[in-house]
């Protein structure tokens, strides 16, 4: 049994190359977000495509699996910012999302650089938008440590 259902909810008005669609979440976190072939393709223009909205569910997937990664060790994060960037490409078959990059930086007290980017690698591997994205769409991880900025008290 499904632990979860999400749903979402798009219109679309017209032909691809003039047309324009909207896409709205049932859960009412977002609503009417505009699309259009040109946002996917070309100048994104306020709007957003849905490459930009799977590069957004991967982004917050991958954060809330490495958190968690590094909890179970012991070492939770004090902050995690990671970016996706999902790529579409006109390949042989026709369009095809053909890459998602992410990039993490993390504050994480009681961790180096080694076991950060184990952590990181574990999320990737466990991410449930990295599992439905793995064998089709490549995806790469760069993990950085940074350190507290925080000032220490004397």
């Amino acid at each position: 049994m499904a632990i979860a259902e999400r749903r979402a909810h798009a219109t679309w008005e017209g032909n691809l190359s003039r047309g324009k669609g909207k896409i709205t979440g049932a859960s009412g976190a977002f609503q009417d977000f505009d699309v259009t072939w040109a946002s996917r393709t070309e100048r994104s223009d306020g709007m957003t495509s849905p490459e930009e909205l799977i590069a957004a569910a991967h982004a917050s997937c991958y954060s809330m699996q490495l958190s968690n990664e590094l909890d179970e060790a012991g070492t939770p994060p004090e902050r995690l910012d990671v970016d996706a960037v999902a790529t579409l490409d006109d390949t042989e078959a026709g369009l095809k999302m053909t890459s998602m990059d992410l990039t993490v930086r993390g504050v994480v007290p009681g961790v180096d650089q080694a076991e950060f980017e184990k952590a990181a690698q574990a999320a990737k591997e466990g991410c449930p938008v990295s599992k439905a994205l793995w064998g089709n769409v490549e995806i790469t991880l760069e993990a950085k440590l940074e350190q507290d900025e925080t000032p220490m008290s004397e």
